[in-house]
C-alpha cells in the first residue's frame, strides 16, 4: 500500500509541476495564449463542455465506438491467438502476414475505409479494431506458446477432454498476458478512434468536435479541454482494467502497460 501511495504522490507531483510550468510560461507571455491557453483556462472549459448536450453526444459516440472496437479486437485477437499458438502449421502460415500488417499505420487505412465502408461510425470502429487487435493477438500467441509442455502432455496422457484443458489450463495460463494486451489495445483504440474522427469527418465524436473548434473557430482552449478529457478518461479506464486484473488474477502480477 505504501508503494502505491508513493507512486500516486509522485504522479500528482509530476502533474502539478507540469501544470505550474505551463501556467507560468503562458502568464509570462512566452507562448501565445491563442495557441496554447493556460491550464486554468483549459480546466475551466472542461466543466462547460460537460454541461453541453452536443458535446456529451460526441463523447457518447466516441465511447461506444471505442468499446465496440476493443471488444471486437479482443474476440478476434484471443480466438486467432489461441489457434496460432496451438497449431504450429497455422502459426507458420500466418506469422508473416501478421508481421506485415501489424506495423501498418492505422491512419493510412482511412481513405480505403472511406471508399469501402462509406461515411459513418463504421469507419472509426473498423480502423480502431484493426489497430487494437495486434497487442491482444501477439500476447495471446506468446502466452499459449509459453505454457509448460509438461502440463499439456500430462493432460493428454490422462485423456482430459479438450474443452476442460482449454478452461482449466490454457485460459488461466494466458489470462494475464491477454489482460495486458487488452489494456494496450484500449489505449491504442482511444487514439485511433479520436484520430479517425478528426481526419475522416462525416461522423460525430470528440475528434470531429476538436477539429471543428480548432480549424474552423480557432478555439484552442476547447480543443485542449477535449484532449484533457480524453486523456483523463483513458487513464481512468486503464487504472480500472489494472485493478480488475489484480483482483481476478491473483496468481500473476500484472505487467505494466504504461
Amino acid at each position: 500500500m505504501s508503494a502505491r501511495v508513493a507512486r500516486a504522490g509522485r504522479a500528482v507531483l509530476g502533474v502539478a509541476v507540469t501544470a505550474g510550468g505551463w501556467e507560468a510560461a503562458c502568464r509570462a507571455g512566452l507562448v501565445p495564449a491563442a495557441y496554447l491557453p493556460p491550464p486554468t483556462v483549459v480546466v475551466g472549459q472542461v466543466a462547460r463542455l460537460l454541461a453541453t448536450p452536443s458535446f456529451r453526444a460526441d463523447a457518447v459516440s466516441t465511447g461506444l465506438s471505442w468499446a465496440i472496437a476493443v471488444g471486437g479486437a479482443t474476440m478476434i485477437g484471443v480466438a486467432l491467438g489461441l489457434l496460432m499458438g496451438a497449431v504450429p502449421v497455422l502459426r507458420a502460415l500466418l506469422a508473416p502476414v501478421v508481421e506485415v500488417l501489424r506495423p501498418l499505420p492505422s491512419v493510412a487505412l482511412i481513405p480505403l475505409a472511406v471508399v469501402v465502408l462509406g461515411s459513418g461510425s463504421q469507419i472509426k470502429i473498423t480502423v480502431a479494431m484493426f489497430a487494437a487487435t495486434w497487442p491482444v493477438l501477439i500476447n495471446t500467441v506468446h502466452a499459449v506458446h509459453a505454457i509448460d509442455p509438461l502440463q499439456v502432455d500430462t493432460a493428454r496422457i490422462y485423456r482430459v477432454p479438450r474443452h476442460r484443458v482449454l478452461l482449466r489450463l490454457t485460459l488461466p495460463a494466458i489470462a494475464p498476458a491477454v489482460a495486458t494486451g487488452i489494456r494496450l489495445s484500449a489505449s491504442i483504440a482511444v487514439i485511433v478512434v479520436v484520430g479517425t474522427e478528426f481526419l475522416a469527418g462525416g461522423t460525430i465524436g470528440l475528434g470531429q468536435f476538436a477539429y471543428l473548434q480548432g480549424a474552423t473557430v480557432g478555439r484552442m482552449d476547447l480543443v485542449l479541454a477535449t484532449v484533457l478529457l480524453v486523456a483523463v478518461a483513458n487513464y481512468a479506464v486503464d487504472t480500472a482494467l489494472l485493478g480488475l486484473q489484480r483482483r481476478t488474477m491473483p496468481w500473476a502480477e500484472p505487467q505494466e502497460a504504461r
